[in-house]
């Protein structure tokens, strides 16, 4: 198979200051395929700049945005990068390997994530090796119709690369704070959607756990003032969904506000 015989699909919204360095990883791939949500901030044009097919579709979910634009890439492997995401040069080498040998029966290749978290690569916390699926046959994939952090299902065997995956998802906490609110909801929705209601001792309970579960049997401890403030940041994620499904309950509203 020719080696660049591969799309990538690139969701976008508002990223231009990101989506330059995620575009140079992929820009010897045979296509991107940029699927946005109506920027307005330079990022089409920046995209455009690299050859990318641009198609614009109202976001409902990431789950059915990346389901409504994978049919749309006109080769038969795709991979999906993230806006904020770069594709190291050895992982683009493994990449280009495994889809001119792909066994018949692998459908997905999986590959470590890295993740860098207040300026520093995290280890440990629960964040690595954090293996997502994002390299897959275009017709034999999709992704489960979740609200937020929605999982590949694959029809055959999934595969695991080595080589990392570079992600630069909490480089400041005040970026990542105006994302929690927005994940927050979609996390609240899906709950709601799968008949949950809200209990006392989820608010009190279930944040603890997380933190406890984080910092100390996943050993945030080991990453110092990080992995506090990443084991902190999760258990608040938790604390905000369970007290948006008592809103939701106590104000009458099918969905948090937002």
């Amino acid at each position: 198979m020719n080696e660049h015989a591969l799309s990538v699909l690139l969701p976008t919204y508002n990223c231009v200051n990101t989506v330059r360095a995620t575009l140079e990883s992929v820009k010897w791939a045979g296509e991107i395929l940029v699927v946005d949500s109506f920027s307005s901030d330079g990022t089409l044009e920046l995209c455009q700049e690299y050859g990318a097919r641009v198609l614009q579709h109202e976001y409902l979910n990431s789950a059915k945005q990346k389901n409504w634009a994978a049919p749309q890439c006109r080769h038969d492997w795709v991979l999906q990068i993230d806006s904020d995401e770069i594709l190291s040069p050895e992982l683009a080498g493994e990449i280009r390997m495994a889809i001119a040998d792909a066994p018949a029966e692998v459908d997905a290749y999986r590959m470590p994530r890295r993740n860098y978290v207040l300026g520093r690569w995290m280890r440990h916390g629960g964040i690595y090796p954090d293996y997502q699926t994002r390299l897959f046959r275009r017709d034999r994939a999709r992704w489960r119709d979740r609200e937020v952090h929605s999982h590949m299902e694959v029809s055959g065997r999934v595969a695991t690369l080595h080589n990392d995956l570079i992600h630069h998802g909490m480089d400041y906490l005040t970026r990542q704070i105006r994302n929690l609110d927005r994940y927050t909801r979609y996390e609240t929705d899906e709950l709601k959607k799968h008949g949950k209601t809200f209990h006392w001792h989820d608010l009190l309970l279930r944040p603890m756990a997380a933190l406890l579960y984080r910092y100390i049997w996943l050993q945030g401890f080991r990453e110092g003032w990080r992995g506090l403030i990443l084991s902190g940041y999760m258990a608040f994620y938790v604390f905000l969904t369970r007290a948006k499904l008592w809103e939701m309950e106590e104000l009458g509203l099918d969905r948090s506000p937002g």
